[in-house]
Protein backbone atom coordinates (compact mmCIF):
# COMPACT_ATOMS: atom_id res chain seq x y z
CA UNK A 1 0.00 0.00 0.00
CA UNK A 2 1.64 3.40 -0.93
CA UNK A 3 0.61 6.18 1.39
CA UNK A 4 2.93 8.91 0.19
CA UNK A 5 1.21 11.66 -0.93
CA UNK A 6 2.35 14.93 -2.48
CA UNK A 7 0.66 18.15 -3.89
CA UNK A 8 0.53 20.34 -6.47
CA UNK A 9 -1.35 23.96 -6.68
CA UNK A 10 -4.68 22.13 -7.63
CA UNK A 11 -4.33 18.62 -6.58
CA UNK A 12 -3.15 15.91 -3.89
CA UNK A 13 -1.11 13.02 -5.91
CA UNK A 14 0.61 9.58 -4.71
CA UNK A 15 4.54 9.08 -4.74
CA UNK A 16 6.52 6.48 -3.36
CA UNK A 17 9.25 8.63 -2.66
CA UNK A 18 7.52 10.49 0.08
CA UNK A 19 5.68 7.29 1.98
CA UNK A 20 3.28 8.18 5.10
CA UNK A 21 3.50 12.06 4.49
CA UNK A 22 0.47 14.37 3.16
CA UNK A 23 0.92 17.26 1.78
CA UNK A 24 -1.91 20.08 1.76
CA UNK A 25 -1.82 23.26 0.20
CA UNK A 26 -1.65 26.49 2.67
CA UNK A 27 -3.43 29.41 1.99
CA UNK A 28 -0.75 31.78 3.65
CA UNK A 29 2.85 32.59 3.22
CA UNK A 30 4.83 29.90 6.04
CA UNK A 31 5.03 32.83 8.75
CA UNK A 32 1.59 33.93 8.74
CA UNK A 33 0.94 30.05 9.03
CA UNK A 34 2.59 29.60 12.06
CA UNK A 35 1.27 32.84 13.65
CA UNK A 36 -2.02 31.38 12.65
CA UNK A 37 -1.71 28.55 15.05
CA UNK A 38 -0.24 30.08 17.46
CA UNK A 39 -3.59 32.37 17.82
CA UNK A 40 -6.07 30.53 17.09
CA UNK A 41 -5.79 27.08 18.44
CA UNK A 42 -9.87 26.10 18.31
CA UNK A 43 -10.17 23.91 20.33
CA UNK A 44 -7.22 21.36 19.18
CA UNK A 45 -6.07 19.46 22.53
CA UNK A 46 -2.29 19.54 21.64
CA UNK A 47 0.47 21.65 23.37
CA UNK A 48 2.81 23.16 21.04
CA UNK A 49 6.38 22.67 22.11
CA UNK A 50 8.58 24.36 19.43
CA UNK A 51 8.84 25.95 16.03
CA UNK A 52 11.81 25.20 14.39
CA UNK A 53 13.07 27.85 12.15
CA UNK A 54 14.88 25.91 9.24
CA UNK A 55 15.42 28.14 6.64
CA UNK A 56 16.73 31.01 9.79
CA UNK A 57 19.25 28.75 10.90
CA UNK A 58 20.23 28.27 7.20
CA UNK A 59 20.73 31.80 6.88
CA UNK A 60 23.18 32.11 9.99
CA UNK A 61 25.05 29.50 7.88
CA UNK A 62 25.30 31.86 5.29
CA UNK A 63 23.29 28.58 3.18
CA UNK A 64 19.61 30.05 1.88
CA UNK A 65 16.57 27.47 2.23
CA UNK A 66 12.84 28.28 1.62
CA UNK A 67 11.34 29.54 4.28
CA UNK A 68 10.46 25.91 6.33
CA UNK A 69 9.36 25.34 9.30
CA UNK A 70 8.59 22.67 11.59
CA UNK A 71 6.06 22.47 14.35
CA UNK A 72 6.32 20.19 17.19
CA UNK A 73 3.50 19.27 19.56
CA UNK A 74 1.58 16.84 21.30
CA UNK A 75 -0.06 15.63 24.72
CA UNK A 76 1.01 13.97 27.30
CA UNK A 77 -2.39 12.38 28.05
CA UNK A 78 -2.72 11.07 24.16
CA UNK A 79 0.84 10.04 23.55
CA UNK A 80 1.60 8.37 26.71
CA UNK A 81 -1.04 5.14 26.10
CA UNK A 82 0.61 4.97 22.55
CA UNK A 83 3.98 4.61 23.76
CA UNK A 84 3.17 2.06 26.34
CA UNK A 85 1.12 0.19 23.68
CA UNK A 86 3.80 0.64 20.91
CA UNK A 87 7.20 1.73 22.43
CA UNK A 88 8.57 2.65 18.64
CA UNK A 89 6.19 5.82 18.43
CA UNK A 90 8.30 7.56 20.40
CA UNK A 91 10.41 8.61 17.62
CA UNK A 92 7.82 9.54 15.92
CA UNK A 93 6.10 11.80 18.78
CA UNK A 94 6.13 14.50 19.46
CA UNK A 95 3.94 15.19 16.15
CA UNK A 96 4.87 17.48 13.39
CA UNK A 97 4.04 19.42 11.04
CA UNK A 98 6.19 20.74 8.33
CA UNK A 99 5.11 24.46 7.23
CA UNK A 100 7.40 24.79 3.77
CA UNK A 101 7.72 27.12 0.34
CA UNK A 102 8.75 25.69 -3.11
CA UNK A 103 10.80 27.38 -5.14
CA UNK A 104 7.82 28.05 -7.07
CA UNK A 105 6.38 30.13 -4.00
CA UNK A 106 3.73 26.98 -3.72
CA UNK A 107 3.16 26.59 0.47
CA UNK A 108 2.39 23.18 2.21
CA UNK A 109 1.76 21.81 5.14
CA UNK A 110 2.78 17.72 5.28
CA UNK A 111 2.48 15.42 8.03
CA UNK A 112 3.11 11.65 8.76
CA UNK A 113 -0.27 9.88 8.58
CA UNK A 114 -1.87 8.77 10.98
CA UNK A 115 -2.34 5.20 8.95
CA UNK A 116 1.57 5.46 8.35
CA UNK A 117 2.40 5.89 11.89
CA UNK A 118 -0.23 2.84 13.09
CA UNK A 119 1.31 0.53 10.25
CA UNK A 120 4.77 1.58 11.28
CA UNK A 121 4.51 0.74 15.27
CA UNK A 122 1.67 -1.49 15.00
CA UNK A 123 -0.57 1.09 17.21
CA UNK A 124 -3.77 -0.48 18.04
CA UNK A 125 -6.37 0.77 16.36
CA UNK A 126 -8.43 2.07 19.64
CA UNK A 127 -5.73 4.20 19.84
CA UNK A 128 -5.48 5.40 16.34
CA UNK A 129 -7.26 8.65 17.52
CA UNK A 130 -4.71 9.75 19.78
CA UNK A 131 -2.61 10.56 16.90
CA UNK A 132 -5.31 11.41 14.12
CA UNK A 133 -5.21 15.20 15.84
CA UNK A 134 -2.42 15.87 13.81
CA UNK A 135 -4.37 15.93 10.33
CA UNK A 136 -6.91 18.13 11.85
CA UNK A 137 -4.70 20.51 12.95
CA UNK A 138 -2.84 20.20 9.60
CA UNK A 139 -6.47 21.27 7.68
CA UNK A 140 -6.81 23.95 10.45
CA UNK A 141 -3.46 25.76 9.97
CA UNK A 142 -3.85 25.91 6.39
CA UNK A 143 -7.45 27.56 6.20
Amino acid sequence: MDLGVTTSKDRVTTSAQYVGIVSIPANYTVDETVIASHSDPRGQDAKLFAVINHSGEAETAGLHVPPTRVMIFGNPQAGTPLILAAPTVAIDLLLKLLIAQNADGFITISYNSSEYLRLRHHIPEELLGNIAVVEALARQVAE
